[in-house]
């Protein structure tokens, strides 16, 4: 239940920042509070293809998270232990990004989510992951 819950509380950081990414693929003025804050107002052409990845990023991590935590998904099977180790590693390189971007609003804004991200993901890489009779329940 508890792993159902951290994979919940992922879903919902994962899709905080995807909606940030799908802002700034379609013209947010938020720059300021990505990369560094090097691109402040809308981001140029190219750091939207790179907000678009990321987009996609968190997409399929919240899918594997689900997965590994005995929620049914399309396309993915419910034993992901090495790829919900990926994701664990991705927010970790996310909050040491975050703690040391020059920008303070960037880091005020991103680090508690990504920490909450990295925090969830572990406990939900930790677990037994889903059993087949969990699967049956939903």
């Amino acid at each position: 239940m508890l792993t159902r819950r951290a994979a919940q509380l992922f879903v919902l950081l994962a899709s905080i920042v995807a909606v940030f990414q799908l802002a700034l693929i379609a013209g947010a003025p938020w720059g300021h509070l990505t990369w560094g804050g090097r691109y402040p107002g809308v981001l140029p052409p190219g750091m939207r293809g790179v907000a678009a990845v990321s987009l996609l990023l968190m997409l399929a991590f919240a899918w594997i998270v689900l997965a590994r935590a005995g929620f049914r998904v399309p396309f993915i099977r419910s034993r992901m232990r090495g790829a919900t180790w990926g994701v664990v590693a991705y927010c970790a390189l996310g909050v040491v990004a975050n703690a040391a971007t020059p920008s303070r609003s960037e880091r005020a804004l991103w680090l508690p989510v990504v920490s909450g991200m990295l925090l969830s993901s572990v406990f939900v890489a930790r677990s037994a992951g889903a059993t087949v009779a969990e699967l049956k329940e939903y």
